[in-house]
């Protein structure tokens, strides 16, 4: 069945419209109604440094933060709905990334971190957001899912390797969210997850609704990467944060919020 949709979002300076015409394959709509959003995410200055190799590690550890309070939103919504018959055909509990965020908290923050991380304003938005599309429209954590997870199972490797170089990390230290241990082949992970996003029965309407929701997803990533952006300045002064942040810059390297 081909379906035709038009998607016009504005969130945290996300703007898409665009309209599509294809067979109804949420994997493919989702990949194809996210890549405006995917190309702003990437280039928020923040993640500019960072795929440039200058991660400033209190800003770093802010950002393991807020992923932590997050993910265990995300992942806390996706349970409860696990028998949902959308939310269901996404539920994946090897992707789940709370016990890693909190391995990594604790070597950012040490023993204690429980009395010291906490969501940032931006992060506290996203949160609400996820709670708030739970208690009224589960479907669309399928669009949080895809926006996180698939981005994880893509560029984690290369963020690992930028991180510990740049912070001077011995293998095992503070990057254990980029670890899937129960996933042995990520690539082949992957279109198990597009697969299965293809199997969800959804009509045109609730389609839109998710490439929707994914777009927001993105923003609201954006909204914590650029909190950080003061605190990485400071570290680095303002000169060189603007020559990192050139959009002169060559070529692209995947971040860790999109397929």
């Amino acid at each position: 069945m081909a379906i035709r949709f038009e998607v016009r979002r504005q969130n945290a300076g996300v703007v898409t419209n665009e309209t599509f015409s294809m067979s109804s394959n949420l994997a493919t709509l989702l990949r194809e109604g996210t890549k405006k959003a995917h190309t702003m995410a990437e280039n928020v200055g923040f993640v500019r440094c960072f795929l440039r190799g200058v991660v400033e590690k209190n800003s770093y550890r802010k950002l393991v933060a807020n992923f932590y309070f997050v993910y265990s939103a995300m992942e806390e919504e996706l349970e409860r709905h696990k028998d949902h018959p959308v939310v269901s055909k996404i539920y994946f509990p090897e992707l789940h990334r709370k016990h890693t965020l909190e391995q990594d908290l604790a070597y950012y923050y040490g023993a204690n971190w429980r009395d010291q991380a906490a969501p940032s304003a931006a992060g506290k938005v996203y949160i609400d957001r996820i709670r708030e599309v739970s208690n009224t429209q589960p479907e669309l954590l399928v669009g949080h899912s895809y926006t996180r997870y698939l981005g994880d199972l893509s560029g984690g490797q290369i963020l690992k390797g930028i991180a510990q170089r740049a912070m001077n990390l011995s293998d095992g230290e503070g990057t254990a969210f980029y670890e899937f241990q129960a996933i042995e082949d990520e690539k082949a992970f992957k279109a198990i997850y597009r697969e299965s996003l293809d199997a969800i029965a959804v009509d045109e309407a609730m389609a839109n609704q998710i490439v929707e929701e994914a777009n927001d997803a993105f923003g609201l990533n954006m909204e914590m990467f650029k909190e950080l952006e003061g605190n990485l300045v400071k570290a680095i002064g303002q000169m060189l944060f603007n020559t990192l942040t050139s959009r002169r810059r060559r070529g692209s390297t995947e971040l860790a919020t999109a397929e």
